[in-house]
């Protein structure tokens, strides 16, 4: 877990310095205030297609990024695009491979080749959520949420010829490109509400995977990881006019003390 995490931040930072240049220049200094938080979204999920005979939950990577806007006092709406969002399932067996008219790998002799078929989909997911944050920095949150598919494909992985192999069959044209559905997540705003956001959320989807294949819906358990781009600052904006205030009132308090004594 430990190594996941660590590849997961190093995957994140990469991407942290240009889209803060960019957001900046669109943004202004509106990035991340009071009412709006933007920042990247990461994480890792299990996914898995209904309707198969698999039942193997696959471990996918997602990236993208992300905006947080304040509706009212604790009640937020969540959205951004998951840029890089993959979904499938692994372990598929003969009669999934026959339904999904995949071919089978066979050698010169007509044996089965002996490896693992996956479906493999590459998504931009896009997500609309209502949030409610609690005062002790949890929150939970559902919505809808929208995928288009831009590429799939059949992957065979395995032994061809005493080496390892990787054919992937692309079957875009069997999937249908739009998919929705419904997500409920829960999480933990780190740092006293200032600072990262860890979090788990569940989608299961409403829309056939396949064409004519009723039943073959997507449902995935995503772990994610929000890092806000700026909120650094906005936190020592924040706190430095917090203890103005206190000079401030300690300044007056001083103040009225001495002309009550004056006064005398």
């Amino acid at each position: 877990m430990k190594k996941i995490l660590f590849i997961l931040l190093l995957l994140i930072g990469g991407y942290a310095a240009q889209s803060q240049i960019l957001i900046t220049l669109l943004l202004g200094d509106k990035l991340n205030s009071e009412d709006l938080e933007f920042g990247l979204e990461g994480g890792i999920n299990w996914t898995n297609i209904s309707g198969l005979e698999t039942h193997n939950f696959a471990r996918r990577w997602n990236m993208g990024f992300y905006f947080d806007f304040r509706l009212k006092n604790q009640w937020w709406l969540y959205t951004g695009v998951l840029v890089k969002a993959n979904m499938g399932v692994d372990k598929l067996t003969d009669n999934d491979l026959n339904f999904l008219q995949a071919t089978i790998y066979k050698d010169a002799d007509g044996n089965r080749l002996e490896g693992d078929y996956g479906q493999k989909m590459n998504y931009f997911l896009v997500p609309a959520l209502i949030k409610y944050r609690f005062k002790n920095n949890i929150y939970v949150e559902a919505g809808p949420q929208f995928g288009l598919m831009y590429k799939s494909w059949v992957q065979f992985e395995g032994d061809v010829e005493g080496g390892d192999a990787i054919i992937k069959e692309y079957n875009k044209d069997k999937l249908n490109k739009l998919d929705a559905g419904f997500l409920v997540g829960l999480g933990y705003k780190l740092f006293k509400g200032t600072g990262w956001t860890i979090g788990a959320k569940y989608y299961y989807g409403f829309v056939n995977v396949y064409k004519g294949q009723p039943g073959t819906k997507n449902s995935s358990v995503f772990l994610k990881l929000n890092i806000p781009i700026g909120a650094g600052e906005v936190a020592k904006k924040k706190a430095a006019e917090k203890a103005a205030k206190r000079k401030a009132k300690k300044e007056e308090k001083q103040l009225k003390k001495g002309q009550k004594k004056n006064g005398k």
